[in-house]
């Protein structure tokens, strides 16, 4: 872990070298250009093609979802319904700049950007390939004419059972570019789930916790004002030690001191609102977190403006047992018609 995090802190060294629910903006003045950043759990994005490399049966046409190019390209519909609507008050009339996870490939991807309502936003793709064991990867989409990409890398994410071997899991995506006028960094995020229990599984959280950490602090140091946002889904919520603690992430922007983090989504999980539902109850995992310089800069440059947890009547359940949570894509093996088991989250930006 500590070569890995000299590693890390080499590339960044080298490369900078060379609220509720739903947010009005009725106070924003009609000549400021707002910008966007979110994320989106795209839930188990696969093609239907079998890679033999990763563990893809389960969804292949003759795998236990009978997964079909029918039921792909319904889904695919379905998440371009979601995606061209978020954000639509930012500059290029939709989310700037978003995180997405649980992908199979670029490809996919490709063909999500490639649909009818979503490729007018001219959007475009960071991807690398993770080890993860299930095959599905972290990514970004960006539109292309608001955001310029200068450098991007995966960076593994390692931990390991009791027995000493590793636990593959999903790399965290560093990208470093241009929105609007303004220099960003982001790390995109899909931390260790809570299968066998939250407390069993919370030390994977913490890890990848210390890993963004550890890039940030490797950023902060040469650039104490950087712009920097945490995007994921984190298995955790914004109380939980990985976020509050390990990273730092305060709930109110006033209480940020230097290094820390401002989580938006912090108010909303407090309230009790989600992202996500299991068992009558709801976590807040999906949250974009901030570093101070871009919450409360001190000059006149992109700042944070509010934040929205997007969900509409149509990604929700309507009927039955599960009345009013995400509508998910299956219901057991069971084709569902739904969109994702999560609800994307974004914050608006600003000229100060």
């Amino acid at each position: 872990m500590k070569l890995l995090l000299k590693i890390a802190f080499c590339f960044i060294l080298i490369g900078l070298l060379a609220c509720s629910k739903k947010t009005t903006l009725t106070d924003v003045d009609s000549s400021q250009e707002l910008f966007s950043v979110g994320f989106y759990n795209l839930e188990n994005l696969f093609d239907t093609v079998n890679d033999s490399i990763i563990n893809d049966e389960e969804f292949l046409p003759e795998g236990a979802k009978q997964w079909t190019v029918d039921k792909y390209n319904d889904k695919l519909e379905r998440l371009s319904t979601v995606i061209s609507d978020l954000a639509n008050l930012s500059k290029g009339g939709a989310v700037n700049v978003l995180g997405v996870s649980e992908i199979e490939n670029k490809k996919v991807l490709e063909d999500l950007i490639s649909t009818e309502k979503l490729k007018k936003f001219n959007y475009k793709i960071v991807h690398f390939n993770s080890p993860d064991v299930r095959g599905v990867d972290v990514g970004l989409l960006y539109q292309a004419n608001v955001f310029t990409p200068l450098k991007s890398i995966s960076i593994p994410l390692y931990i390991y059972a009791d027995d000493d071997s590793r636990i593959f899991t999903r790399d965290v995506l560093l990208v470093k570019g241009i929105l609007g006028k303004d220099v960003i960094y982001v790390t995109v995020n899909h931390w260790p789930s809570r299968r066998g229990g939250e407390e069993a599984s919370r030390p994977k959280r913490e890890a990848a916790a210390r890993l963004n950490r550890s890039i940030i602090d490797s950023i902060l140091t040469i650039e104490p004002e950087a712009k920097i946002f945490v995007l994921g889904d984190l298995n955790d919520n914004p109380n939980n030690e990985s976020i509050k603690t390990i990273l730092a992430a305060r709930k109110e922007v006033k209480d940020v001191k230097e290094k820390e983090l401002y989580n938006p989504f912090y108010s909303n999980f407090l309230v009790g609102h989600g992202t996500l539902a299991h068992n009558d109850s709801w976590s807040l995992f999906d949250q974009v977190i901030l570093t101070k310089g871009a919450s409360a800069p001190k000059s006149k440059t992109l700042q944070y403006h509010s934040h929205v947890i997007y969900q509409k009547d149509f990604m929700m359940e309507k009927y039955g047992q599960y009345k009013n949570y995400p509508k998910r894509t299956f219901s057991g093996n069971k084709y569902n018609y739904g969109y994702s088991d999560h609800f994307p989250v974004y914050v608006y930006l600003k000229n100060k």
